[in-house]
Protein backbone atom coordinates (compact mmCIF):
# COMPACT_ATOMS: atom_id res chain seq x y z
CA UNK A 1 0.00 0.00 0.00
CA UNK A 2 1.04 3.61 -0.45
CA UNK A 3 0.58 7.07 1.10
CA UNK A 4 -1.66 7.41 4.11
CA UNK A 5 -2.01 3.68 4.63
CA UNK A 6 1.67 3.42 5.57
CA UNK A 7 1.20 5.37 8.81
CA UNK A 8 0.86 2.92 11.73
CA UNK A 9 -1.21 3.86 14.74
CA UNK A 10 -2.98 2.75 17.90
CA UNK A 11 -6.52 1.73 16.97
CA UNK A 12 -9.29 1.20 19.52
CA UNK A 13 -11.79 -1.29 18.08
CA UNK A 14 -15.29 -1.20 19.60
CA UNK A 15 -17.24 -4.30 18.58
CA UNK A 16 -19.46 -6.60 20.66
CA UNK A 17 -19.32 -9.49 18.17
CA UNK A 18 -16.22 -11.42 19.23
CA UNK A 19 -15.72 -13.17 15.88
CA UNK A 20 -16.03 -9.95 13.89
CA UNK A 21 -13.78 -8.13 16.33
CA UNK A 22 -11.12 -10.80 15.97
CA UNK A 23 -11.18 -10.63 12.17
CA UNK A 24 -10.92 -6.84 12.00
CA UNK A 25 -8.16 -6.80 14.61
CA UNK A 26 -6.13 -9.32 12.65
CA UNK A 27 -6.55 -7.33 9.47
CA UNK A 28 -5.40 -4.07 11.06
CA UNK A 29 -2.41 -5.76 12.70
CA UNK A 30 -1.36 -7.04 9.30
CA UNK A 31 -1.25 -3.41 8.13
CA UNK A 32 1.07 -2.51 11.02
CA UNK A 33 -1.43 -1.06 13.49
CA UNK A 34 -1.61 -1.85 17.19
CA UNK A 35 -5.16 -2.82 18.13
CA UNK A 36 -6.98 -2.75 21.45
CA UNK A 37 -10.47 -4.26 21.34
CA UNK A 38 -13.31 -3.50 23.75
CA UNK A 39 -16.88 -4.85 23.65
CA UNK A 40 -18.87 -1.69 24.36
CA UNK A 41 -18.85 2.10 24.24
CA UNK A 42 -18.49 2.55 27.99
CA UNK A 43 -15.26 0.53 27.99
CA UNK A 44 -14.08 2.54 24.97
CA UNK A 45 -14.41 5.83 26.86
CA UNK A 46 -12.36 4.38 29.71
CA UNK A 47 -9.70 3.04 27.33
CA UNK A 48 -9.31 6.42 25.58
CA UNK A 49 -8.77 8.10 28.94
CA UNK A 50 -6.08 5.60 29.97
CA UNK A 51 -3.89 5.22 26.89
CA UNK A 52 -2.85 7.03 23.75
CA UNK A 53 -5.31 6.35 20.94
CA UNK A 54 -4.95 7.50 17.33
CA UNK A 55 -8.28 6.23 16.00
CA UNK A 56 -11.54 4.73 17.25
CA UNK A 57 -13.20 2.19 14.96
CA UNK A 58 -16.72 1.55 16.27
CA UNK A 59 -19.70 -0.49 15.16
CA UNK A 60 -23.00 1.40 15.20
CA UNK A 61 -24.93 -1.48 16.75
CA UNK A 62 -23.62 -1.95 20.29
CA UNK A 63 -25.27 -3.04 23.49
CA UNK A 64 -26.03 -0.05 25.75
CA UNK A 65 -24.59 3.14 24.31
CA UNK A 66 -24.48 2.77 20.51
CA UNK A 67 -21.77 3.88 18.11
CA UNK A 68 -23.39 7.23 17.32
CA UNK A 69 -23.73 8.06 21.01
CA UNK A 70 -20.06 7.13 21.44
CA UNK A 71 -19.18 9.56 18.63
CA UNK A 72 -21.02 12.36 20.37
CA UNK A 73 -19.38 11.57 23.72
CA UNK A 74 -15.89 11.55 22.17
CA UNK A 75 -16.62 14.76 20.28
CA UNK A 76 -17.19 16.40 23.68
CA UNK A 77 -14.22 14.90 25.54
CA UNK A 78 -11.68 14.22 22.75
CA UNK A 79 -12.69 16.27 19.71
CA UNK A 80 -9.29 15.78 18.09
CA UNK A 81 -9.68 11.97 18.06
CA UNK A 82 -11.01 10.63 14.72
CA UNK A 83 -13.81 8.06 14.83
CA UNK A 84 -14.76 5.75 11.96
CA UNK A 85 -18.20 4.19 12.25
CA UNK A 86 -19.02 0.73 10.87
CA UNK A 87 -22.64 0.34 9.81
CA UNK A 88 -24.52 -2.58 8.30
CA UNK A 89 -27.28 -0.44 6.89
CA UNK A 90 -25.42 1.54 4.25
CA UNK A 91 -28.16 4.13 3.98
CA UNK A 92 -27.51 7.80 3.38
CA UNK A 93 -29.49 8.60 6.53
CA UNK A 94 -27.19 6.49 8.72
CA UNK A 95 -24.08 8.02 7.13
CA UNK A 96 -25.36 11.56 7.67
CA UNK A 97 -26.25 10.73 11.28
CA UNK A 98 -22.72 9.43 11.87
CA UNK A 99 -21.08 12.57 10.46
CA UNK A 100 -23.42 14.79 12.47
CA UNK A 101 -22.52 12.84 15.59
CA UNK A 102 -18.88 13.76 15.02
CA UNK A 103 -17.57 10.77 13.06
CA UNK A 104 -14.57 11.39 10.81
CA UNK A 105 -15.74 8.75 8.30
CA UNK A 106 -18.01 5.73 7.95
CA UNK A 107 -17.60 2.32 6.30
CA UNK A 108 -20.52 0.09 5.35
CA UNK A 109 -20.86 -3.65 5.90
CA UNK A 110 -20.00 -6.06 4.46
CA UNK A 111 -16.65 -4.33 4.66
CA UNK A 112 -14.25 -4.35 1.73
CA UNK A 113 -10.80 -4.71 3.21
CA UNK A 114 -9.08 -2.21 0.94
CA UNK A 115 -11.76 0.37 1.72
CA UNK A 116 -11.39 -0.14 5.46
CA UNK A 117 -7.59 0.01 5.40
CA UNK A 118 -7.64 3.16 3.30
CA UNK A 119 -10.11 4.88 5.65
CA UNK A 120 -8.10 3.87 8.73
CA UNK A 121 -4.79 4.96 7.19
CA UNK A 122 -6.19 8.30 6.09
CA UNK A 123 -7.64 9.05 9.53
CA UNK A 124 -4.42 8.13 11.35
CA UNK A 125 -2.32 10.18 8.97
CA UNK A 126 -4.56 13.19 9.63
CA UNK A 127 -4.19 12.67 13.38
CA UNK A 128 -0.39 12.39 13.06
CA UNK A 129 -0.20 15.63 11.03
CA UNK A 130 -2.34 17.44 13.60
CA UNK A 131 0.04 16.34 16.37
CA UNK A 132 3.06 17.50 14.40
CA UNK A 133 1.38 20.84 13.68
CA UNK A 134 0.60 21.34 17.36
CA UNK A 135 4.23 20.72 18.31
CA UNK A 136 5.46 23.01 15.51
CA UNK A 137 3.11 25.78 16.59
CA UNK A 138 4.40 25.48 20.14
CA UNK A 139 8.00 25.80 18.98
CA UNK A 140 7.19 28.77 16.72
CA UNK A 141 5.45 30.63 19.53
CA UNK A 142 8.51 30.58 21.73
CA UNK A 143 10.16 28.76 24.62
CA UNK A 144 7.31 29.45 27.06
CA UNK A 145 5.05 27.22 24.99
CA UNK A 146 7.74 24.78 23.96
CA UNK A 147 8.16 23.65 27.57
CA UNK A 148 4.65 22.16 27.34
CA UNK A 149 5.96 19.52 24.95
CA UNK A 150 4.91 15.91 25.41
CA UNK A 151 3.27 13.17 23.38
CA UNK A 152 1.31 11.54 26.23
CA UNK A 153 -2.45 11.54 25.77
CA UNK A 154 -2.79 13.74 28.87
CA UNK A 155 -0.58 16.49 27.40
CA UNK A 156 -2.17 16.16 23.98
CA UNK A 157 -5.49 17.03 25.61
CA UNK A 158 -3.90 20.05 27.31
CA UNK A 159 -2.37 21.32 24.05
CA UNK A 160 -5.66 20.78 22.24
CA UNK A 161 -7.54 22.81 24.87
CA UNK A 162 -4.97 25.60 24.61
CA UNK A 163 -5.33 25.68 20.83
CA UNK A 164 -9.13 25.69 20.96
CA UNK A 165 -9.44 28.26 23.76
CA UNK A 166 -6.70 30.65 22.64
CA UNK A 167 -8.82 32.91 20.43
CA UNK A 168 -11.69 33.05 22.92
CA UNK A 169 -12.07 35.70 25.61
CA UNK A 170 -13.60 33.16 27.99
CA UNK A 171 -12.09 33.07 31.48
CA UNK A 172 -9.82 30.04 31.96
CA UNK A 173 -9.06 28.22 35.20
CA UNK A 174 -5.77 26.28 35.12
CA UNK A 175 -5.37 23.66 37.84
CA UNK A 176 -2.54 21.32 38.78
CA UNK A 177 0.18 20.63 41.31
CA UNK A 178 2.97 23.12 41.93
CA UNK A 179 5.62 22.97 39.23
CA UNK A 180 3.41 21.51 36.48
CA UNK A 181 3.58 24.66 34.33
CA UNK A 182 0.37 26.58 34.99
CA UNK A 183 1.87 29.94 34.07
CA UNK A 184 3.23 28.37 30.87
CA UNK A 185 -0.33 27.45 29.94
CA UNK A 186 -1.49 31.01 30.62
CA UNK A 187 1.30 32.41 28.45
CA UNK A 188 0.50 29.90 25.71
CA UNK A 189 -3.16 30.96 25.72
CA UNK A 190 -2.02 34.57 25.42
CA UNK A 191 0.65 34.13 22.76
CA UNK A 192 -1.38 31.80 20.56
CA UNK A 193 -4.51 34.00 20.59
CA UNK A 194 -5.56 37.30 19.06
CA UNK A 195 -4.19 39.19 22.09
CA UNK A 196 -0.66 37.86 21.63
CA UNK A 197 0.88 41.26 20.81
CA UNK A 198 -0.73 42.99 23.82
CA UNK A 199 0.50 42.93 27.44
CA UNK A 200 0.63 39.77 29.52
CA UNK A 201 0.42 40.73 33.19
CA UNK A 202 0.96 38.11 35.91
CA UNK A 203 0.28 38.51 39.62
CA UNK A 204 0.82 36.02 42.45
CA UNK A 205 -2.20 36.50 44.70
CA UNK A 206 -0.44 34.66 47.55
CA UNK A 207 2.57 36.99 47.65
CA UNK A 208 0.72 40.29 48.05
CA UNK A 209 -0.60 41.31 51.49
CA UNK A 210 -4.40 41.27 51.66
CA UNK A 211 -4.44 45.00 52.46
CA UNK A 212 -2.57 45.80 49.24
CA UNK A 213 -4.19 43.35 46.82
CA UNK A 214 -7.15 45.56 45.92
CA UNK A 215 -4.88 48.49 45.10
CA UNK A 216 -2.58 46.21 43.10
CA UNK A 217 -5.42 44.84 40.98
CA UNK A 218 -7.67 47.89 40.63
CA UNK A 219 -5.29 50.80 41.16
CA UNK A 220 -5.62 53.79 43.49
CA UNK A 221 -5.91 57.54 43.52
CA UNK A 222 -3.53 60.00 45.11
CA UNK A 223 -4.09 60.17 48.87
CA UNK A 224 -6.23 57.03 48.99
CA UNK A 225 -3.96 55.72 51.76
CA UNK A 226 -0.59 56.40 53.33
CA UNK A 227 2.19 56.49 50.72
CA UNK A 228 -0.32 56.88 47.84
CA UNK A 229 1.48 59.95 46.50
CA UNK A 230 0.08 59.72 42.98
CA UNK A 231 -2.58 57.97 40.96
CA UNK A 232 -1.65 54.41 39.97
CA UNK A 233 -3.17 52.17 37.33
CA UNK A 234 -4.09 48.71 38.56
CA UNK A 235 -3.11 45.48 36.86
CA UNK A 236 -6.53 45.14 35.22
CA UNK A 237 -5.91 48.44 33.45
CA UNK A 238 -2.28 47.64 32.69
CA UNK A 239 -3.39 44.42 30.97
CA UNK A 240 -5.82 46.32 28.72
CA UNK A 241 -6.09 44.54 25.38
CA UNK A 242 -4.09 41.60 26.67
CA UNK A 243 -4.22 38.95 29.40
CA UNK A 244 -4.25 39.18 33.19
CA UNK A 245 -2.96 36.03 34.90
CA UNK A 246 -4.11 35.58 38.50
CA UNK A 247 -1.83 32.93 39.96
CA UNK A 248 -2.65 31.17 43.25
CA UNK A 249 -6.23 32.43 43.09
CA UNK A 250 -7.15 30.01 45.86
CA UNK A 251 -5.15 32.13 48.33
CA UNK A 252 -7.22 35.28 47.76
CA UNK A 253 -8.98 36.62 50.91
CA UNK A 254 -12.77 36.26 50.84
CA UNK A 255 -13.41 40.01 51.03
CA UNK A 256 -11.29 40.45 47.92
CA UNK A 257 -13.05 37.52 46.23
CA UNK A 258 -16.34 39.47 46.31
CA UNK A 259 -14.70 42.52 44.70
CA UNK A 260 -13.02 40.39 42.03
CA UNK A 261 -16.34 38.71 41.23
CA UNK A 262 -17.98 42.07 40.63
CA UNK A 263 -15.08 43.21 38.44
CA UNK A 264 -15.38 40.08 36.30
CA UNK A 265 -19.16 40.41 36.00
CA UNK A 266 -19.25 44.12 35.21
CA UNK A 267 -15.99 44.32 33.23
CA UNK A 268 -15.23 47.42 35.32
CA UNK A 269 -12.92 48.20 38.24
CA UNK A 270 -13.02 50.96 40.85
CA UNK A 271 -9.57 52.22 41.93
CA UNK A 272 -9.15 52.55 45.70
CA UNK A 273 -10.18 56.07 46.75
CA UNK A 274 -12.04 56.80 43.51
CA UNK A 275 -15.76 57.37 42.85
CA UNK A 276 -15.35 56.44 39.19
CA UNK A 277 -15.37 52.97 37.64
CA UNK A 278 -13.04 52.21 34.75
CA UNK A 279 -13.77 49.78 31.97
CA UNK A 280 -11.11 47.22 31.14
CA UNK A 281 -10.57 44.91 28.18
CA UNK A 282 -8.42 42.04 29.42
CA UNK A 283 -8.77 38.30 29.23
CA UNK A 284 -8.51 36.71 32.68
CA UNK A 285 -6.71 33.42 33.30
CA UNK A 286 -6.57 32.11 36.87
CA UNK A 287 -4.52 29.26 38.33
CA UNK A 288 -4.42 27.27 41.54
CA UNK A 289 -2.88 24.16 43.03
CA UNK A 290 -5.80 23.89 45.47
CA UNK A 291 -8.95 21.82 44.97
CA UNK A 292 -11.35 24.75 44.62
CA UNK A 293 -14.41 22.53 44.77
CA UNK A 294 -13.34 21.43 48.25
CA UNK A 295 -12.54 25.04 49.14
CA UNK A 296 -16.06 26.00 48.05
CA UNK A 297 -17.70 23.19 50.03
CA UNK A 298 -15.76 24.23 53.14
CA UNK A 299 -16.76 27.90 52.64
CA UNK A 300 -13.23 29.17 52.06
CA UNK A 301 -13.83 30.14 48.43
CA UNK A 302 -16.94 31.77 47.00
CA UNK A 303 -18.98 29.42 44.82
CA UNK A 304 -20.14 32.25 42.53
CA UNK A 305 -16.54 33.32 41.88
CA UNK A 306 -15.52 29.71 41.27
CA UNK A 307 -18.18 29.30 38.60
CA UNK A 308 -17.24 32.65 37.05
CA UNK A 309 -13.60 31.55 36.79
CA UNK A 310 -14.28 27.96 35.74
CA UNK A 311 -15.68 28.76 32.28
CA UNK A 312 -12.90 26.80 30.54
CA UNK A 313 -10.85 24.47 32.71
CA UNK A 314 -7.42 23.11 31.86
CA UNK A 315 -6.09 20.48 34.24
CA UNK A 316 -2.34 19.90 34.09
CA UNK A 317 -1.29 16.33 34.90
CA UNK A 318 1.57 15.74 37.33
CA UNK A 319 4.82 14.70 35.68
CA UNK A 320 4.65 11.22 37.26
CA UNK A 321 1.46 10.59 35.23
CA UNK A 322 2.99 11.60 31.89
CA UNK A 323 5.05 8.48 31.14
CA UNK A 324 7.85 8.97 28.64
CA UNK A 325 7.19 12.74 28.48
CA UNK A 326 9.85 12.83 31.22
CA UNK A 327 12.55 11.97 28.70
CA UNK A 328 11.18 14.37 26.06
CA UNK A 329 11.28 17.20 28.59
CA UNK A 330 14.68 16.12 29.87
CA UNK A 331 16.04 16.32 26.33
CA UNK A 332 14.53 19.79 25.89
CA UNK A 333 16.03 21.09 29.15
CA UNK A 334 19.35 19.46 28.29
CA UNK A 335 19.53 21.36 25.00
CA UNK A 336 18.71 24.65 26.74
CA UNK A 337 21.30 24.08 29.49
CA UNK A 338 23.98 23.13 26.97
CA UNK A 339 23.25 26.26 24.95
CA UNK A 340 23.74 28.41 28.04
CA UNK A 341 26.84 26.62 29.27
CA UNK A 342 28.49 25.95 25.92
CA UNK A 343 28.84 22.23 26.70
CA UNK A 344 28.35 19.60 24.00
CA UNK A 345 26.24 16.92 25.69
CA UNK A 346 24.04 14.88 23.36
CA UNK A 347 21.89 12.74 25.67
CA UNK A 348 21.74 10.41 28.66
CA UNK A 349 23.32 7.04 29.33
CA UNK A 350 20.73 4.27 29.67
CA UNK A 351 21.02 4.01 33.46
CA UNK A 352 20.46 7.76 33.88
CA UNK A 353 17.42 7.69 31.61
CA UNK A 354 15.96 4.78 33.59
CA UNK A 355 16.39 6.71 36.84
CA UNK A 356 14.67 9.76 35.36
CA UNK A 357 11.72 7.57 34.36
CA UNK A 358 11.54 5.78 37.71
CA UNK A 359 11.59 8.90 39.90
CA UNK A 360 8.23 10.29 41.12
CA UNK A 361 9.04 14.01 40.54
CA UNK A 362 7.12 15.58 43.44
CA UNK A 363 8.29 18.99 42.19
CA UNK A 364 7.06 18.14 38.68
CA UNK A 365 8.47 19.90 35.59
CA UNK A 366 10.17 22.60 37.63
CA UNK A 367 12.12 19.97 39.58
CA UNK A 368 13.10 18.17 36.37
CA UNK A 369 14.39 21.41 34.82
CA UNK A 370 16.53 22.14 37.89
CA UNK A 371 17.79 18.56 37.94
CA UNK A 372 18.95 18.69 34.32
CA UNK A 373 20.58 22.10 34.74
CA UNK A 374 22.53 20.78 37.72
CA UNK A 375 23.50 17.61 35.84
CA UNK A 376 24.88 19.65 32.94
CA UNK A 377 26.92 21.77 35.35
CA UNK A 378 28.51 18.62 36.80
CA UNK A 379 28.88 16.62 33.59
CA UNK A 380 32.37 15.78 32.38
CA UNK A 381 31.43 13.40 29.54
CA UNK A 382 29.46 13.69 26.30
CA UNK A 383 26.36 12.18 27.94
CA UNK A 384 24.67 12.67 31.30
CA UNK A 385 25.64 9.80 33.60
CA UNK A 386 24.25 8.50 36.87
CA UNK A 387 26.92 10.38 38.80
CA UNK A 388 25.69 13.67 37.33
CA UNK A 389 22.18 13.24 38.79
CA UNK A 390 21.17 14.38 42.30
CA UNK A 391 21.53 11.70 44.99
CA UNK A 392 17.78 11.50 45.67
CA UNK A 393 17.18 10.54 42.02
CA UNK A 394 20.27 8.39 41.69
CA UNK A 395 19.36 6.41 44.82
CA UNK A 396 15.60 6.26 44.24
CA UNK A 397 14.33 2.71 44.63
CA UNK A 398 10.62 3.04 43.81
CA UNK A 399 9.20 2.06 47.19
CA UNK A 400 5.81 1.22 45.75
CA UNK A 401 7.26 -1.68 43.77
CA UNK A 402 9.13 -3.65 46.42
CA UNK A 403 8.45 -3.33 50.17
CA UNK A 404 11.54 -2.26 52.08
CA UNK A 405 10.52 -4.18 55.20
CA UNK A 406 12.29 -7.44 56.14
CA UNK A 407 9.24 -8.63 58.07
CA UNK A 408 7.93 -11.76 56.28
CA UNK A 409 4.37 -10.51 56.87
CA UNK A 410 5.06 -7.46 54.67
CA UNK A 411 6.60 -9.31 51.76
CA UNK A 412 4.54 -9.91 48.62
CA UNK A 413 4.09 -12.85 46.20
CA UNK A 414 6.10 -12.94 42.98
CA UNK A 415 2.89 -12.56 40.97
CA UNK A 416 2.10 -9.28 42.72
CA UNK A 417 5.65 -8.03 42.17
CA UNK A 418 5.37 -8.86 38.46
CA UNK A 419 1.98 -7.13 38.23
CA UNK A 420 3.35 -3.95 39.83
CA UNK A 421 6.36 -3.86 37.53
CA UNK A 422 4.28 -4.39 34.39
CA UNK A 423 2.01 -1.52 35.37
CA UNK A 424 5.06 0.65 36.16
CA UNK A 425 6.53 0.02 32.71
CA UNK A 426 3.18 0.70 31.02
CA UNK A 427 2.91 4.02 32.87
CA UNK A 428 6.46 4.96 31.83
CA UNK A 429 5.71 4.41 28.13
CA UNK A 430 2.32 6.07 28.18
CA UNK A 431 0.36 2.82 27.77
CA UNK A 432 2.15 1.70 24.58
CA UNK A 433 1.96 -2.08 24.89
CA UNK A 434 4.36 -2.79 22.03
CA UNK A 435 7.06 -0.66 23.65
CA UNK A 436 6.28 -2.11 27.08
CA UNK A 437 6.62 -5.67 25.75
CA UNK A 438 10.06 -4.83 24.32
CA UNK A 439 11.26 -3.36 27.63
CA UNK A 440 9.91 -6.35 29.55
CA UNK A 441 11.43 -8.83 27.10
CA UNK A 442 8.03 -10.43 26.43
CA UNK A 443 6.05 -11.33 23.34
CA UNK A 444 3.05 -9.04 22.93
CA UNK A 445 0.68 -11.99 23.29
CA UNK A 446 2.37 -12.96 26.57
CA UNK A 447 2.04 -9.40 27.88
CA UNK A 448 -1.66 -9.35 27.01
CA UNK A 449 -2.23 -12.63 28.84
CA UNK A 450 -0.48 -11.27 31.92
CA UNK A 451 -2.53 -8.07 31.79
CA UNK A 452 -5.70 -10.13 31.74
CA UNK A 453 -4.46 -12.40 34.52
CA UNK A 454 -3.44 -9.56 36.84
CA UNK A 455 -6.42 -7.38 35.98
CA UNK A 456 -4.32 -4.45 34.75
CA UNK A 457 -7.11 -3.64 32.33
CA UNK A 458 -9.99 -5.04 34.32
CA UNK A 459 -11.30 -1.66 35.43
CA UNK A 460 -12.50 -0.68 32.00
CA UNK A 461 -13.43 -4.09 30.65
CA UNK A 462 -10.98 -3.83 27.78
CA UNK A 463 -9.09 -6.66 26.18
CA UNK A 464 -6.24 -6.53 23.73
CA UNK A 465 -5.98 -8.95 20.88
CA UNK A 466 -3.06 -10.44 19.02
CA UNK A 467 -3.73 -9.79 15.36
CA UNK A 468 -2.76 -11.81 12.32
CA UNK A 469 -3.88 -11.78 8.65
CA UNK A 470 -7.63 -11.88 7.93
CA UNK A 471 -9.96 -12.63 5.03
CA UNK A 472 -10.70 -10.43 2.02
CA UNK A 473 -14.08 -9.24 3.31
CA UNK A 474 -15.54 -9.29 6.79
CA UNK A 475 -19.00 -9.61 8.14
Amino acid sequence: MHGAENTPGNVLLVEDDAAASDMVAKLLQTAGHEVTAVPNAEAALDAVALARTDLVLADVQLGGMDGLELCRALADTNPELPVIVLTGFGSLETAVSAIRAGAYDFVTKPVELETLLHAVGRAIRKRTLERELTQLQCIIHGPEVSELIGSSSAMERVLDLIRRAADSDATVLVTGESGTGKELVARALHRCGARGDAPFIAVDCASIPATMLESELFGHTRGAFTDARSDRRGLFSQADGGTLFLDEIGEMPQEMQAKLLRALQERRVRPVGSDTELEYDARVVAATNRDLETEVSEKRFRSDLYYRLNVVRIELPPLRARGSDVLELAGFFLAKACERSGKGIDGFVRQAAEKLLAYDWPGNVRELANCIEGAVALATQDKITLDDLPAKIREHRGSMLVPSSNDPRDLIPMAELERRYIRRVLAAVGGNKTQAAKILGLERRTLYRKLERYGAEGDNGSSTQKCTPGPATIW
